[in-house]
């Protein structure tokens, strides 16, 4: 029964959400070494993004560039970048089409409020997470399984935060690991509360380069033709 109802809140939840913009904050880091008995991380760039929510889809814009502006596009960077994290990961979990498998694992305190913790898991037959790898050769581009944790609010079924792991990764892939965690908390937009995401965090591995982004989402505001951000 809590599945269900948090299989009903997340699918209306893209639906339910107002066009908004806001600032996007990501703190890029590598690890050149590779020893998976000691990662150390070193930070490479801070960016600051223009993030639009816009009849249901997400537009990344970048700004600026550790404080700089910047001509390239949010694609073109390079390194590791993400997307989903407002609507598509849950989305994606809880359609029926994946046929997730989830298990119960236990009850935890998010904040305030009491949540549930379940473990879920989409094989790679029924998945359509795909990882895609821009190398000088071109897009390669891989469907892959994956599974994750999720903690569910158990009053209203909202999720509250969530990890999204990859598996089944082929071996032709360049990616050999790819995990994103993302936590939720309300926002105002508009004068209305949403349950919008707060931070997320995602590291990708191949085999010239370890990555992992920290992103922080601040000054929600609803969308319009003259809507802007400030930037500094």
């Amino acid at each position: 029964a809590a599945i269900e109802m948090s299989r009903k809140v997340s699918l209306d939840y893209a639906r339910s959400l107002p066009d908004f913009i806001c600032t996007q904050l990501v703190d890029r880091y590598v690890d050149f070494d590779h020893s998976t008995q000691r990662v150390s991380w070193r930070w490479v760039d801070t960016l600051t993004i223009k993030l639009s929510y816009f009849d249901q889809r997400e537009d990344h814009t970048l700004v600026l560039v550790n404080g700089k502006p910047s001509e390239k596009s949010y694609t073109d960077l390079g390194g590791a970048i993400s997307a989903g994290e407002f609507a598509l990961m849950q989305k994606q979990v809880f359609d029926r089409a994946s046929q997730a498998d989830f298990t119960w694992k236990k009850w935890n305190k998010a904040g305030k409020r009491q949540a549930a913790t379940y473990l879920y898991r989409v094989d790679v037959s029924h998945s359509r997470f795909m990882l895609d790898f821009l190398t000088p050769a071109g897009l390669t581009q891989d469907i892959v399984g994956y599974h994750g944790t999720l903690e569910l609010d158990r009053e209203t079924g909202n999720v509250l935060s969530m990890t999204y792991i990859a598996d089944a990764i082929p071996k032709t892939c360049p990616i050999s690991l790819s995990n994103t965690a993302v936590s939720y908390e309300f926002a105002d937009v508009g004068g209305k509360q949403y349950l919008l995401p707060a931070s997320s965090e995602t590291e990708m591995r191949s085999r010239e380069l370890w990555t992992r982004n920290h992103a922080v989402y601040r000054d929600y505001r609803k969308f319009s033709t003259d809507s802007t951000v400030r930037f500094g």
